[in-house]
Formats: structure tokens, sequence, C-alpha cells
């Protein structure tokens, strides 16, 4: 099924290795962690490859860019929810956040690119 442009960008392959990769640790935590505090990190990192998928399916350059703003608050989410896991002892995330510095970097260019994204 896979016709479409967003598989290619580095934008949305690095978020998925983002959410990948948090997803793998939370299934880790203990059964409260990970309904609590992993249930809304994993979220978050899902949402930010989820909302880049979406854009490029929209027909508007002003459509398409508010839901890459929304995949950009979903990443500040996930730098939340990945400083609260380290602040309570769940998760390492040194190796995380320069992951999150490329998707940021990369999804600003996408945000920052004019006129048509198809």
């Amino acid at each position: 099924m896979s016709h479409s442009r967003f598989t290619g960008l580095i934008a949305y392959q690095r978020a998925r290795e983002v959410g990948d990769g948090i997803h793998s640790c939370v299934t880790d935590w203990d059964s409260f962690e990970m309904w609590s505090t992993g249930m809304q990190l994993v979220r978050a990192a899902d949402s930010i490859a989820a909302n880049i998928a979406e854009a490029f399916g929209r027909d508007s350059t002003a459509d398409t860019r508010r839901l890459l703003f929304i995949a950009r608050g979903s990443l500040f989410e996930t730098e939340h929810w990945l400083a609260v896991s380290a602040a309570r002892g769940l998760l390492e995330v040194s190796g995380l956040e320069s992951k999150l510095s490329e998707v940021a970097r990369t999804l600003n260019g996408l945000i920052a690119r004019p006129g048509p994204r198809s």
C-alpha cells in the first residue's frame, strides 16, 4: 500500500524510529508506570510520525502546514514525557534526545518549505 510520499521523508523515518524505540522501552516498565507515564509518552511519540503522514495526504498547503505544526507540538510533548521519565528513573534519554533533535530539524525544514507539497 506504500504509494505515499511521506514514507521517504527523513523527518517521518526518524520520527518512526523514535516512536518504535520508545515503545520497546516502555513495554518493559512495571504496570503502573507503563499505564501512566508510558502510555502518554508512546502516544506523543507516535503522534509525530502520524501527523507528518496525515499532512502529506492533504490538498492545501495551509492544511499541510497545520498538521506539521501539530507534529511539532507532539515532538515537544514527547520531550516533556522523556524528561519526566528520566526524572523518575525510568528511561535513559541521551540517545533519544539526539534522534528527536534530528526530527525537529527536518520537521522545521518541512514547515519552512514554501509552496504546495504534492
